[in-house]
């Protein structure tokens, strides 16, 4: 079974995957409220196709616009929580913008483990968990004579899953600027009731936040968002890479819209997964690092992958940090999973035991 590829697939993912003769159950990827296969939400997109085309090529700077990035923007800025937000084509370029903007406002410390997209001029290389650099950093910016300082982090990792705590924030002294800029592609649409990060920063008068975050994980929008303050947003919209850019599709945008109440369903379904799933595990939970509302399980076994693609269960497995690392093995529950696709995993996890 291990000569199996799963590359170069015919069709889309979702719980089940068909490779030839032969069915896989599947708990990987980032689709964690289920959207690719919702049968609601692909009508919302097809109604928006049929509105609006498959694509706008025109930029943010054409004289001629679609109303519904603009009415996108404000409906996603009232839901996250923040007084304004931006959108654009992906979250790498949602990221690269934001950094590369303010890269100069002030000293920039990078947090450990942060994404590529994060990334000036390659891998920052921190090392140490968050809790040690968030009280590392605070010293440095509290000693220095730098006034103004950058912070660029995840909300979260995902990979080893743990939620940062940023109110490590309010130890720093008032006279110091700080600009947060935070990555929030994983929790966006599942953590703080799908509200994502924003909402859950520190508010405090010397600091700036700035949320950027991909729409096509738990959201299955093809498209970035940045979430922050009206004036630093209203800067990155004068930007030549902003006005210059094209923005996403349109009829993505119009079933993110649409889908308020399909998000919360899903989300709600989601959450009653995981507890089922948590449940299931009973005594072999001790052998997964997971966080409460999140729908990722991190084992202990690094030959758990390989047990159960032997047996018809793919997870997310490969070697981290690169190919001569161990091997990081993930489940990943997804809310378009069913109590029978648990049952089967349970199953083949307690016959590897």
């Amino acid at each position: 079974m291990n000569s199996f590829k799963f590359n170069r697939l015919p069709g889309g993912l979702g719980p089940v995957i068909d490779r030839k003769d032969h069915s896989f159950l599947y708990f990987g990827g980032t689709a964690y409220l289920g959207m690719p296969q919702n049968v609601l939400f692909r009508d919302y997109y097809i109604e928006g196709l049929k509105l609006y085309g498959v694509n706008n090529g025109t930029s943010r700077n054409n004289n001629v616009q679609l109303g519904i990035y603009d009415e996108a923007e404000q409906v996603a800025a009232s839901r996250f929580g923040a007084a304004a937000s931006l959108i654009t084509s992906s979250g790498y370029l949602a990221a690269q913008l934001a950094v590369r903007h303010f890269a100069d406002w002030g000293h920039v410390i990078y947090a450990p483990a942060t994404h590529p997209a994060l990334w000036l001029h390659g891998n920052p290389q921190v090392s140490g968990s968050f809790g040690y650099w968030s009280r590392h950093v605070v010293e440095v910016i509290n000693q220095s004579q730098t006034d103004r300082f950058v912070l660029i982090s995840n909300s979260m990792n995902n990979l080893f899953p743990e939620v940062y705590d940023f109110n490590f924030l309010s130890a720093i002294k008032p006279g110091k600027e700080v600009l947060l800029l935070v990555d929030d592609s994983h929790g966006l649409g599942v953590l703080n009731e799908g509200r994502g990060s924003f909402c859950a920063l520190p508010q405090l008068p010397h600091v700036k936040v700035l949320v950027m975050a991909s729409m096509a994980k738990a959201l299955g929008v093809d498209a970035g968002i940045i979430l922050g303050d009206l004036p630093l947003v209203a800067m990155l919209k004068q930007s030549n890479v902003f006005l210059g850019a094209s923005p996403p599709a349109a009829a993505g945008l119009y079933a993110f819209i649409k889908s308020e109440m399909l998000y919360t369903m899903e989300l709600q379904r989601l959450k009653e997964l995981c507890c089922y799933f948590s449940d299931g595990l009973g005594a072999q939970k001790t052998a997964f690092a997971a966080i409460k509302g999140f729908p990722v399980y991190l084992s202990e076994d690094q030959n758990l992958g390989q047990m159960l693609k032997a047996q018809s269960v793919l997870i997310s497995s490969f070697a981290y940090p690169d190919q001569h690392g161990e091997t990081l093995n993930r489940i990943v529950l997804s809310s378009w999973h069913r109590e029978q696709h648990l049952d089967l995993l349970l199953n083949r996890i307690r016959a590897g035991e």
